[in-house]
């Protein structure tokens, strides 16, 4: 791709990711929880911050899964700490990471606040979380409810704590962080006990295996989806984990700034695979920065152009430039229009790719578990309502461009015959899981199924 496509497409560029069982708990995938991964070895030795940084953060990725179903505290020793060892002073304590009781969790946030360790505003976001994560926790009925509330608060604490120590930089195209401290199972765990699964299901799943089996090809893969709350990923990952685990832990998602920004975003950004980008809603939020972020932008497409050229990519896009959020008058909520030029700087993107390339509508539902604001806010740091529910995901087959005709009625006819498909998948998840009707919402078009049973 040339710097002047670049250019353009970075202009009109889309965000993605930002990042409520009673006797249901039973139905969720086996195992229900897993401990982080942390390395056994200590990072290797640097003679500069720069060179340690480079040892510490790009890492391999592999897959993990712990032999102990309920062995909840995470072993992380000194220096298996993201921070570099001339830093580890100031986080030497690890507050969080060892609490034996949500009474010394919450004292710990105040004793680091009151230190000035903590900023006032990001103690006060913690401690808001953990009342919220607990309540949707214990709500879900599962009887080992207080042991993963304490056991999955305690590592994200203690990661927003060492971040705010020694924040953590995001490269334009960064990849998910797996050790020395799995980022991504840490991830999974914290939202795998907020899914109601006995009341969430999966559309088309055959097509799911059929992208992995492309995958294995060297073909590329784009999902066009809607985009729903912070937890978006993880729910993905966590519903097609049993049947496509390479998809799960391999996509790469379209980021925008405020999910690798806020502290108490971060760690599960960290987790996953990222094309960082400026959203277009927020582009114009600081007009001082306007260029800055075009140029950053510019960056960014060119690293998604290097991975589609390579092959066996799945890219994940919200070309919305944001999350779906409830209609004011109803509170009904509905995927957010698609912008046609968004969907078609990332068709001409992939088709100068190279490799064979699949644009798939997807649709997602799980807005419960993480309500968005009820609108855009400029503001890091909104308030985080979290719930146990049931969520649904499904994707529909292929649909290919069609260029015959004037080029803008094209782009807008491609823009909306995908975002049709996703609005008609979705009118089938919310009957399944809002309108209770389960596997029986499923159509001719949409087949539900629960592939973690």
């Amino acid at each position: 791709m040339n710097g002047s496509t670049a250019q353009r497409a970075a202009q009109g560029l889309f965000t993605v990711f930002t990042i409520a069982p009673s006797s249901s708990h039973s139905h969720s995938p086996s195992p229900t929880f897993f401990v982080p991964r942390v390395s056994s070895k200590p990072p290797p030795p640097s003679s500069s911050a720069s060179s340690a940084s480079s040892s510490i953060y790009h890492t391999s990725c592999s897959c993990y899964c712990a032999s102990s179903l309920y062995s909840f505290k995470p072993k992380i020793k000194a220096q298996d700490s993201l921070v570099s060892p001339p830093k580890m002073a100031s986080v030497s304590s690890r507050t969080f990471l060892n609490v034996r009781s949500e009474q010394e969790l919450l004292s710990g946030i105040k004793k680091e606040a009151q230190s000035g360790s903590l900023p006032a505003h990001v103690a006060a976001g913690m401690e808001e979380v953990y009342n919220n994560y607990k309540n949707a926790v214990v709500k879900s009925g599962n009887p080992k409810a207080d042991e993963i509330v304490l056991s999955n608060m305690s590592a994200f604490l203690d990661r927003i704590f060492l971040d705010v120590t020694d924040p953590f930089v995001f490269e334009p195209h960064h990849k998910a962080k797996r050790e020395p401290f799995d980022y991504y199972t840490f991830g999974q765990n914290y939202i795998r006990p907020l899914i109601d699964f006995k009341n969430s299901y999966v559309g088309n799943m055959p097509l799911f295996v059929e992208m992995e089996e492309k995958l294995k090809k060297g073909q590329n893969i784009i999902l066009m989806s809607n985009h729903q709350t912070e937890a978006d990923p993880a729910v993905i990952a966590l519903l097609i984990e049993k049947k496509t685990p390479h998809l799960a832990e391999n996509m790469t998602y379209v980021a925008g700034d405020r999910v690798i920004t806020d502290p108490l975003c971060k760690p599960f950004s960290i987790g996953r695979n990222l094309i960082c980008v400026y959203s277009k809603k927020h582009m114009l939020d600081d007009p001082s920065k306007l260029e800055m972020k075009k140029s950053a932008n510019t960056r960014s497409l060119k690293e998604m152009a290097v991975l589609l050229r390579r092959g066996s990519q799945i890219i994940w896009i919200a070309p919305s430039g944001g999350r779906d959020r409830a209609d004011p008058k109803t509170g009904e909520f509905a995927p957010a229009p698609f912008d046609p030029a968004s969907v078609d700087n990332m068709r001409r993107l992939v088709e100068n790719s190279g490799p064979p390339a699949h644009i798939y509508p997807m649709s997602l539902l799980c807005y419960d578990i993480m309500p968005p604001p009820a609108t855009v806010e400029k503001k890091i740091g909104e308030k985080r309502i979290i719930s146990f529910h049931g969520t649904a995901l499904s994707v529909a087959p292929p649909i290919s461009f069609s260029a015959s005709g004037n080029p803008e009625q094209a782009k807008d006819a491609y823009t909306k015959a995908l975002y049709d498909s996703v609005t008609e998948q979705y009118n089938v998840l919310k009957a399944a899981v809002h309108g209770k009707k389960g596997l029986q919402a499923s159509t001719p078009k949409v087949s539900l199924s629960q592939p973690w049973n």
